[in-house]
């Protein structure tokens, strides 16, 4: 027998020895490292492209006519108040006195004068019928003036909140700055309720400076300036810039619109994952929603409704990879494969 044919000394392949399963989790950790976007998931199925279903009734605006010659309405007396008392054509009487809790009034000569609930007017006319009817006077002509006075002020309600002192005739914007300003959140529909008024008046704010004369109304002491709340929505999450955009009153707002006044999206979003919580019926509901396919018109730009929350989570690898925590990964799987082939 031919020894070179023998099968002992015929070379055999070396079998190949198995994977490691741990050599196969290693490169199955660095593919999915390598990868920065989340695979796609499904379709769209968000909120349709329609308005808000809710009614929502817009005050109509004063006429600016009527804004330029609305009466103050009459000035009523209050507890507190500090009033002198002149008679025309008479320099020896000119209390001042103030008036009580209950509304009343120590005079000379007529003692005390109930003026509670009394107009100016109408309390000039009393004190002047009791000098009369006291003999004091044949024909008493009384006026008062209001040294000091608690009611003196104009309040400020709504999105801000301040109660303004004031003497005489003021001006809308004065008090909304005296009040800090109007706020972001701020309807520029302001509705002011005034004392004798049957109804609010309404004050569309404009935005040009040269036309400000016609809704920069004369306000007075008493009144109530209202600042309505605006609808806004909320961004939370991987934008550049979260917080609370306002829109205005029935006026639409899309997803994409939203991104854009938000600065956009950030990096380690999860951009197939954005949610809208929205509130129906009183209950939360969360809508899914793939901004990227819609910034590439795959998907529909879904209208926004007010008070919508629109959050934007984080993606744990795309976090990782911006920190430059995948370095150290990298370098720990690197060690981990030459080991295994050592």
């Amino acid at each position: 027998m031919d020894p070179t044919t023998s099968p002992l000394l015929v070379k055999q392949p070396r079998p190949q020895a198995p994977t490691p399963p741990l050599a196969r989790w290693a490169a199955a950790l660095v593919l999915l490292l390598l990868s920065a976007c989340p695979p796609a998931r499904a379709q769209f199925s968000g909120p349709a492209l329609t308005p808000p279903t809710t009614d929502r009734a817009l005050p109509v605006p004063t006429p600016t006519s009527d804004l330029l010659h609305l009466d103050h309405g009459d000035i009523f007396l209050a507890p507190g108040d500090l009033v002198t008392v002149h008679i025309y054509g008479s320099t020896d009487y000119g209390p001042t006195v103030r008036v009580n809790l209950d509304g009343t009034m120590q005079l000379p000569l007529i003692g005390t004068v109930s003026v509670k609930g009394l107009t100016l007017d109408r309390a000039e006319d009393l004190i002047a019928e009791r000098l009369k009817t006291s003999g004091m006077y044949l024909d008493p002509q009384v006026t008062l003036q209001v040294v000091e006075s608690a009611t003196q002020v104009i309040t400020v309600t709504g999105e801000a909140h301040a109660i303004v002192p004031v003497t005489g005739v003021r001006h809308l914007l004065e008090i909304i700055s005296a009040a800090g300003g109007l706020p972001l959140t701020a309807s520029h529909t302001v509705t002011i309720n005034r004392p004798g008024t049957a109804q609010p008046i309404i004050v569309q704010l404009g935005t040009d400076p040269m036309h400000s004369a016609e809704w920069n109304v004369p306000v007075y002491p008493g009144d109530t300036i209202v600042l309505s709340r605006v609808g806004v929505i909320y961004l939370l999450g991987e934008f550049k810039q979260p917080g609370a955009i306002p829109i205005q009153q029935n006026s639409p707002l899309t997803l994409l619109q939203a991104t854009s006044l938000g600065g956009g999206t950030l990096y380690p979003g999860r951009y197939d994952d954005l949610r809208i919580i929205r509130t129906v019926d009183r209950r939360r509901t969360l809508l899914r929603v793939d901004v990227k396919k819609v910034m590439l018109g795959k998907a529909p730009d879904p209208v926004l409704q007010a008070d919508d929350i629109l959050y934007l989570p984080p993606s744990a690898i795309k976090s990782a990879i911006e920190s430059g925590g995948v370095g150290v990964l990298l370098s720990a799987v690197s060690i981990m494969l030459i080991a295994i082939k050592y």
